[in-house]
């Protein structure tokens, strides 16, 4: 049985055709060597006369069947330097010592035996000799009068097998419009379930349909209704679209192909075409199933944009076809199609027309919550130790999408297993996380105290302007040492989950952006070029203020943001007056945030100075420590991250209180209603 087994391997096949190979090259070599006349040089009947005549000739064979002699000299003649150079010119590799030295063709066997009797006559009776006649099969003459045909006709049926049944590269000519989507069924079944898509509740509940459709088809069918074709997952990378796609394939049970949209494009001009057709057809025997495209904008973008008028693309013919495909099969074949996608914006509006992709499921980054939970799922196979606390990771990692949590639950491991540690701790944690914000720690860049405490009294000064203002987002960390390629410190901060933004919030943004130059310039009377990335950030955010969301009070009520990004806008939808007044006005607006700011700072200079020599000692400061250092928010809102690690219980006690006071108004109208039915008796 074993034997039989490794017959049936594809890898069997190479290897017979090789032996088959090897089998025929070693005919011919045998073939070559042993014949008779190999590596005789053709000579002329007159050369033959003078060879006789010089008595140079030892031995004759007259071959009958084939009209030819051949002549073997003797061994004293081949010094000869006529014959030496003859014969030397026509050397063989595989000449035997008894092979023939020349070979002469004749015109019959009747006139060659009387030319020979006339020569012997004229030589002197000790010269003369006899020639030897035989019959001989010379298999060479046919080897090589036929041996490129058979080459030829081997050659192609090997060729033929190769592109048929495949093996190597180029061995898929045949089959090259064949799908390449790669089948999870039965026997490698998906795995995942949404449990382990952690942190995508909302996405889950859409495409939780889906799955109760491929599970029980007739509870939507009956009723008269239409299960989505298609549905299109959207946003950024790492936020877990494929995670998800894997996911309904394995709450659903059913069969998941999976494939790239560049595996559709091919160099060959209708290969994408034909291998979506080979895709559904093999979809719609397996159904139900699904088929999850990812990154689709490879042969989804929109058609004719920048094409030469004329032109054939090819990825537009692919999509043609899956267009076709999608709107052709049935309601009710159970075929469903995800596709994954970054940037959908470039796509086709025929691909996302309803009964293609009826719906578009967004998934952003992951809130606060979102990353709890994905960290605890990350969390599950990594030996961490009790102080570990998924809440204040979570809160630690704004903006992280899935695979950044993951890649920091990989790091904080490895770090703990470089210092040969059993469990990873905190530490480790936020070591990583500095690590995948910042890059890593550069342990042998030297700083100048001076540089340093710069340093110091910039970030501290970022620090002191969030606590002090009521709409900022306080710091959750800060940091002065260097990472990266060219970071001397960093400042992290939670961002509050909002969808609107009203002035006075965007001019405290501002103010705790220009914190950092503000205390500069007050404690050394000095600005240095640490400030880059905080006026890029708030130049944007000042032209966003008075040109897109109009709130410029002399630019009015007006927007020059183009949603559609159109490529063939190459003119300003403004004036160059206008132009003008739109920077007066953003260098005012930045002027007056920076006013601001500094004011701050000179009345919270003793916060500062305390934060700045705080950082200098201990390098980084967590947002809990800031209470501690210059005391409380003067506000009643707590910040995102105390409304995170500690609100909630503060919130379960109000809602057990709130209960419990219900229960008690309850229970005293109650016995007031029983008191006053018995007075009325």
């Amino acid at each position: 049985m074993p034997d039989r087994k490794r017959k049936n391997t594809p890898g069997s096949k190479p290897r017979i055709q090789g032996w088959l190979i090897v089998g025929l090259l070693t005919v011919v070599i045998a073939i070559t060597f042993f014949s008779s006349s190999n590596g005789s040089v053709n000579t002329t009947y007159r050369d033959f006369e003078k060879m006789v005549k010089s008595n140079d000739v030892q031995r004759v064979v007259l071959i009958k069947n084939q009209d030819y002699i051949e002549i073997t000299l003797k061994e004293e003649a081949l010094s000869n330097t006529k014959y030496k150079l003859e014969l030397d010119q026509k050397e063989s590799l595989f000449r035997s010592q008894n092979a023939p030295h020349y070979k002469v063709e004749i015109v019959s066997v009747e006139k060659f035996a009387k030319d020979f009797e006339e020569l012997m006559a004229e030589q002197p009776e000790a010269q003369r000799f006899d020639y030897k006649i035989e019959e001989r099969n010379d298999y060479t003459n046919v080897l090589f009068n036929w041996g490129f045909l058979i080459l030829l006709i081997f050659g192609f049926w090997f060729l033929m097998r190769r592109m048929a049944g495949g093996g190597g590269p180029g061995g898929q000519i045949f089959s090259i419009g064949k799908s390449k989507a790669a089948l999870f069924d039965a026997e490698n079944k998906v795995k995942i379930t949404f449990e382990d898509a952690a942190g995508l509740e909302e996405a889950k509940e859409e495409v939780q349909e889906i799955v109760e459709f491929l599970r029980n088809p007739g509870k939507f069918t009956k009723l008269g209704g239409k299960i989505p074709k298609g549905a299109l997952l959207v946003g950024p990378p790492g936020t877990g679209k494929t995670l998800l796609a894997k996911a309904v394939a394995g709450e659903a049970g059913v069969p998941f192909f999976t494939l790239s949209g560049s595996d559709f494009v091919e160099m060959f001009v209708g290969v994408g075409a034909a291998r979506v057709r080979d895709l559904f057809k093999q979809a719609k025997e397996k159904a139900p199933c699904i088929i999850f495209i990812d990154e689709i904008d490879a042969i989804g973008r929109s058609r004719g944009r920048g094409q030469m008028p004329g032109s054939n693309d090819e990825r537009e013919n692919t999509l043609n076809s899956l267009l076709v495909e999608m709107d052709g099969f049935a309601t009710d074949v159970g075929v469903i199609i995800l596709a994954a996608t970054n940037r959908p914006d470039v796509l086709d509006s025929a691909l996302l027309r309803p009964g293609r992709f009826d719906r578009q499921i967004s998934i952003d980054k992951p809130d606060i919550i979102g990353r709890e939970a994905i960290f605890k799922v990350h969390l599950k196979p990594i030996q961490i130790s009790k102080d570990v606390d998924p809440k204040k990771l979570s809160a630690q990692t704004p903006g992280f999408a899935g695979a950044e949590i993951a890649n920091v639950c990989n790091e904080a491991a490895l770090i703990a297993a470089r210092k040969d540690k059993k469990k990873v701790d905190m530490q480790d944690f936020q070591d990583a996380i500095d690590r995948v914000i910042g890059g890593l720690e550069k342990k042998n860049k030297l700083i100048s105290p001076e540089e340093k405490k710069i340093v110091a009294y910039h970030e501290a000064g970022h620090a002191v302007a969030g606590w002090f203002l009521e709409y900022a987002d306080p710091l959750v960390k800060v940091s002065i040492v260097p990472r990266g390629v060219a970071a001397l410190g960093y400042a992290q901060y939670l961002p509050k989950e909002q969808f609107l933004y009203q002035t006075e919030q965007l001019m405290d943004e501002m103010c705790m952006a220009l914190g950092g130059r503000a205390a500069e310039e007050i404690t050394f009377g000095k600005i240095s070029t640490g400030a880059l990335s905080d006026l890029e950030r708030i130049t944007k955010l000042a032209y966003s203020i008075v040109t897109v969301y109009g709130m410029n009070d002399k630019i009015g009520n007006v927007s020059f943001y183009d949603s559609k990004e159109s490529e063939y806008n190459f003119t300003k939808p403004y004036s160059d007056a206008t132009a003008e007044l739109i920077d007066q006005e953003v260098k005012a607006l930045i002027d007056k945030a920076y006013k601001r700011t500094k004011e701050l700072l000179l009345k919270k200079k003793k916060e500062l100075e305390i934060l700045a020599q705080e950082l200098l000692k201990r390098e980084i400061i967590f947002q809990s420590d800031l209470e501690e250092l210059i005391g409380k928010r003067p506000f009643k809102n707590l910040t995102a991250y105390q409304s995170f690690t500690n609100g909630s219980s503060v919130d379960e006690k109000e809602i057990k209180d709130n209960v419990d006071k219900l229960k008690n108004d309850i229970k005293e109208e109650v016995e007031k209603e029983d008191t006053t039915t018995e007075k009325a008796k």
